[in-house]
């Protein structure tokens, strides 16, 4: 059995790290082509399981360009040697089109599109082109995933698309591995000092993720407190800069990527999250598990996601003095942060275990190929 895996970018992220993940858990019974529509993105490998079959051909056509008819052509030509087609995002949906134009003249394998979330070019409002184009190209998708319900109000409205082919399935994690406390040199290159107190994200360091403003908010706080961003991206050298600007930049830790998140994020004493847009953070769940109060904006579902103890410190979008004030009374009250960190913990324990999304999606998956049972 063949998958093809089309990405806006296979950079680590969280709809990259979830796709790694399922495909550790499928098993090394099928095969794996994973094409990033940015060229070289491929930094999310780190987190597969070597014995997988996984192939980035570097041979495919390009995922960007104009939609012209013969470069989707190529695409669609691309796309039928495999059994199963799934794209990812806006960077992905030249392919979505080019099955929906090609896909029955060229018998091609069924498709499956995940939406995620969006840049910062419709962080602050969906394009109506955009919305059209999605409508026209997901009329042969045997399923569009979405894992907020935001994402799926906007599918079922802006994109029209029928109830029967949108299939919400929330981020799932494995929580148990988050219980025990990493050790304090577990992150490489970067060792937690007695006495110090971490206010950490897990994030790509791209524009959309707004991690300036994650350090402006940071810089109020007391000088026992270190902000630790794991993740990396074309923004790094902006963080740093603002570090720079505010005096924090000997308290600001950029050590990278990490690939097990589990061993790291314990480490820190408050999540926070600074993003423009979001949909179903992996990241905050991530935390809940780990025990941490979180402090967010409320952008897609983060005020639902987290327990109601900590849904007063999920502040306004946009509102960055909020968030700030969010993160100020955390950071100042051990006590508090341990409740609302045990609240989080069983919260997630109860309802964001990766068993129920793995097989939901392995549920979507198989009755694309016309499967009874999969894997």
């Amino acid at each position: 059995m063949r998958f093809l895996h089309l990405h806006s970018s296979f950079a680590p992220g969280g709809k990259e790290l979830r796709a790694a993940r399922l495909m550790n858990v499928f098993g090394p019974g099928i095969e794996h082509a994973v094409v990033s529509a940015q060229p070289g993105a491929h930094g999310a490998k780190a987190a597969l399981d070597p014995g997988l079959q996984v192939t980035f051909p570097g041979a495919f056509p390009s995922l960007q360009g104009r939609p012209t008819p013969l470069r989707l052509w190529r695409i669609a030509q691309a796309m039928r040697r495999f059994d199963l087609v799934l794209t990812y995002n806006w960077g992905a949906m030249d392919a979505v089109l080019a099955h929906r134009l090609y896909g029955r003249i060229l018998s091609l394998p069924p498709l499956v599109h995940h939406e995620d979330g969006f840049n910062e070019d419709e962080a602050s409002g969906l394009k109506r082109s955009r919305n059209l184009f999605r409508r026209l190209a997901l009329g042969r998708a045997a399923a569009l995933v979405v894992p907020s319900r935001r994402l799926e109000q906007i599918a079922l409205g802006a994109w029209k698309q029928p109830p029967a082919r949108v299939r919400l399935i929330s981020n799932g994690i494995p929580v148990a591995t988050y219980r025990e406390a990493p050790a304090a040199g577990a992150i490489p290159g970067l060792a937690k000092i007695p006495g110090e107190k971490w206010v950490g994200t897990l994030a790509g360091l791209r524009a959309v993720k707004n991690l300036p403003r994650m350090v402006r908010a940071f810089a109020t706080l007391a000088p026992d407190w270190r902000l630790v961003i794991l993740g990396e991206g074309p923004e790094r050298a902006a963080i740093a800069a603002q570090a720079a600007a505010l005096g924090v930049a000997d308290r600001v830790h950029m050590p990278g990527f990490v690939p097990e998140p589990a061993r790291a994020v314990g480490l820190f004493d408050l999540f926070a999250l600074s993003s423009d847009s979001e949909q179903f953070p992996i990241s905050v769940v991530e935390a809940m598990a780990a025990g941490l109060a979180v402090a967010s904006p409320a952008v897609g579902d983060v005020a639902g996601m987290v327990a109601a103890e900590n849904r007063p410190y999920v502040a306004p979008p946009g509102d960055e003095a909020a968030l700030a004030f969010a993160m100020a009374q955390l950071a100042s009250d051990d006590g508090l942060r341990r409740r609302i960190g045990d609240a989080n913990r069983l919260h997630a324990e109860a309802l964001y275990d990766e068993n129920g999304m793995i097989a939901a999606y392995a549920s979507v998956y198989g009755s694309a190929m016309g499967l009874a049972r999969f894997p």
